[in-house]
């Protein structure tokens, strides 16, 4: 074991989540086991092995499937209010291995300990969220044209969901899908990460006990792993109506062509290209804080991180160099020790991808603000640690106008009226979240309104990263248009049926028609 695993209790936190040096990789209750390659996970903290994971086959992954789908049949038919009494139970184990957990989600995916007890915070709320939302799941109720005849609406469960979540939200995005699916009636199929695969087994676990206890029946909760052919089982697979998935917009797009082949559904919450605008009325110092920790939060490893920083030719010299400033005071290092703002890349090929991004800005003829450049030596042996960094540059840039998933932040100014600014932000491909600072309420309306921000999310006067549960999360564009989480996202795990009733002794048609026998 590290040094780091032994002082910050890692072998602790491995214990009480009942994870061991050799995983099994828990398909479908505690009753059946992966059987494939084995999968290494390596943190990225000290570069240590944490523990390997079996893969799922295609053999297994059948089993998984039938058995989420007869299971299906089963669950649906609990009266929702139960459903959600099981999901009550899984959260208060949620809250009992908060900590744990947290410290694994850090250790195995890079983020700080807080940002990984937060991550389980989400996980808590969302279920919070899902318990109350079992007893409402509510339809409509319209007039109908025909005398003596009720219509309405109602939901039912779709079947199985299949959740396929990326590795810098390991649990937090499982189970903004998962705990609406289950209270909905649905069974679900998760692929985790094959690069976290030890948060998700963790999972699992937490989740089979509490479903043992209270009978579910097993593959109401499944677990596969490996890479994206584990995952193609799924969006192939006519047994999984929908399909959840996370990551980049190159992997949602095949996702989107594989599951409309076969005309299923898909959510698609995909890569950010995220800006704020700083006007000529913004609070500086709030500016800074949630420029910086939306660029380095994470290591840059957020869908919504902050990518741009808009600012207006006014003020640009004073923002610039306030957050240039700033940037000498990030202490980058063990996550695990609270005292560091930013933790390594998930691994070696996200520091490459890390590295091309300054190169390209630089021949592009952007300015290096702040250098970048891969730290080494004592505390960094695992090779993933970098420098965050700034550039001046022009949001044309092909670099730019493509997300790059590290903390590199570019840097741009903007003249005359806020519109212009919005063009700015405006002009990518991705649409997921966006920011402005100003005290400005026409400012604020304007960025706000039908002719501002073209993104899902759309902020005044906080940051484009983190975001509550209780608003539906999900962006626009390349961005792929879902929606997870809050408000009345839970509609997407659910099909809408209307119904009719006609309660006379006649038989009238709709539209006034005429059919007399």
């Amino acid at each position: 074991m590290s040094n780091i695993s032994k002082e910050f209790g890692i072998d602790d936190a491995l214990k009480q989540l009942d994870i061991q040096k050799e995983n099994k990789g828990t398909s479908v209750g505690e009753n059946f086991f992966a059987s494939g390659e084995i999968i290494e996970s390596y943190s990225p903290v000290d570069g240590a092995l944490i523990g390997k994971v079996q893969a799922t086959t295609k053999e297994d992954y059948e089993k998984v499937a039938e058995t989420a789908h007869k299971s299906f049949k089963e669950w649906r038919t609990w009266p929702a209010p139960a459903r959600g009494e099981v999901v009550r139970q899984f959260n208060d184990e949620l809250r009992r291995l908060k900590a744990p957990l947290g410290k694994l989600v850090s250790y195995e995916m890079g983020k700080s300990y807080q940002e990984g007890l937060g991550e389980v915070q989400e996980m808590i709320d969302i279920c919070d969220f899902a318990v109350g939302l079992s007893r409402q799941l509510h339809g409509l109720t319209m007039h109908s044209e025909r005398p003596g005849h009720r219509m309405y609406e109602q939901w039912h469960p779709l079947g199985v969901v299949g959740i396929i979540s990326a590795f810098n939200f390991p649990v937090a995005v499982w189970s903004w899908n998962t705990a609406l699916a289950w209270v909905c009636g649905d069974a679900c199929i998760w692929k985790g990460s094959e690069k976290t695969p030890l948060t998700s087994v963790a999972c699992q676990k937490i989740a089979a006990r509490v479903f043992k206890e209270n009978k579910v029946p097993d593959g109401i909760s499944s677990l596969i792993t490996g890479d994206y052919k584990v995952g193609e089982y799924m969006t192939q697979d006519k047994r999984v109506p929908l399909i959840s998935a996370t990551g980049s917009i190159r992997m949602g797009r095949i996702v989107a062509q594989e599951v409309a082949k076969r005309l299923g559904k898909s959510l698609l919450e995909l890569g950010g290209n995220n800006a704020i605008i700083v006007t000529p009325d913004a609070d500086i110092k709030n500016t800074v804080i949630g420029g910086v920790f939306g660029a380095v939060g994470t290591c840059g490893q957020r869908c919504t991180s902050t990518r741009r920083i808009i600012i207006h030719d006014s003020i640009y010299d004073k923002v610039k160099n306030a957050i240039v400033d700033a940037y000498k005071q990030i202490k980058i290092g063990n996550p695990l020790d609270e005292n560091n703002h930013v933790g390594p890349l998930i691994d070696k090929d996200a520091v490459k991808n890390y590295l091309h991004a300054l190169e390209e800005v630089k021949k592009e003829g952007g300015t290096i603000l702040v250098e970048g450049g891969v730290l080494e030596g004592e505390g960094y042996e695992s090779g993933c640690y970098v420098k965050p960094a700034i550039a001046e540059a022009e949001n044309h840039f092909d670099i730019v106008q493509h997300e790059t998933f590290a903390p590199v932040l570019y840097i741009m100014k903007y003249s005359g009226e806020v519109d212009n600014a919005i063009e700015l932000q405006n002009g990518v491909v991705q649409g997921l979240s966006s920011a402005i600072m100003t005290n400005n309420l026409r400012e604020a309306e304007k960025f706000l309104s039908v002719e501002g921000s073209d993104c899902g999310i759309a902020n005044v006067n906080i940051g484009t990263s983190g975001a509550e549960i209780g608003g539906a999360f999900g962006g626009e564009k390349d961005t792929g248009g879902g929606r997870e989480s809050g408000s009345d996202a839970w509609k997407v795990y659910m099909r809408r049926q209307t119904n009719t009733i006609n309660y006379t002794k006649d038989l009238p048609l709709a539209q006034g028609i005429k059919f007399d026998l």
